[in-house]
């Protein structure tokens, strides 16, 4: 049986995917979360078989919702389940890791039959989506900014962003204020900030600071 967490911000939805799935002897609805933080707190705490992910959480982007599990959880199939069209969000979601990438409105037995096949670990796309992929016509995967930034680089933008010093950042990480300083000129050159305070506020309107 697959052991199945379903992270959304609307209940009405986590309420019908658990009726929907209630008489499927081969799924069950384990855990259920409506923010970015505790499903990845979920994430860490137990074992699952199945994370299905929203995009539009409120305190952190689904995306890097998804980044951050496939960087702890490697093996965890996510299957992202969302409003948003595959137009705008299936390359970047499928690019970070997902296993597929599901619209809301798909019919009961395409969200069955998708869940099935991402708890297998295999990938799913909808028809819609692998026509327009076979097309060429889906486009690439949204990028941000942020995305070109290395993992030091990541960790230190979301230090500074939280006030800290370059000596306070350095000390934790065992690097010379002079080492942080480098990389915090190196991280505004590439996310086009001028400051520390715009760094902060770039931070907290794309949810990184979680």
């Amino acid at each position: 049986m697959l052991k199945i967490l379903i992270a959304d911000d609307h209940a009405v939805v986590r309420g019908g995917l658990r009726q929907f799935l209630a008489n499927v002897p081969d799924c069950q609805i384990a855990g259920e979360t409506g923010s970015g933080r505790e499903t990845l707190a979920l994430i860490q705490a137990e074992d699952w078989d199945l994370l299905l992910l929203d995009i539009g959480l409120p305190d952190l982007n689904g995306i890097e919702v998804l980044r951050r599990v496939k960087r702890d959880k490697p093996a965890l199939p996510v299957l992202i389940f969302s409003m948003h069209s595959e137009d705008e969000y299936a390359m970047a979601a499928l690019e970070a890791g997902a296993t597929g990438y599901l619209p809301k409105d798909s019919l009961p037995e395409e969200i069955l039959a998708a869940i099935r096949r991402a708890g297998r670990g295999e990938r799913y796309l909808s028809p819609s989506l692998t026509e327009k992929l076979l097309a060429g016509t889906i486009p690439a995967g949204l990028k941000q900014l942020h995305d070109g930034l290395s993992r030091r680089e990541f960790q230190i933008m979301r230090l500074l962003s939280q006030g800290m010093t370059l000596t306070n950042i350095g000390n934790s990480l065992f690097l010379s204020p002079k080492t942080i300083s480098t990389y915090r000129t190196r991280i505004l050159k590439k996310l086009a900030l001028g400051s520390n305070a715009e760094l902060t506020r770039y931070v907290m309107q794309h949810k990184l600071d979680g």
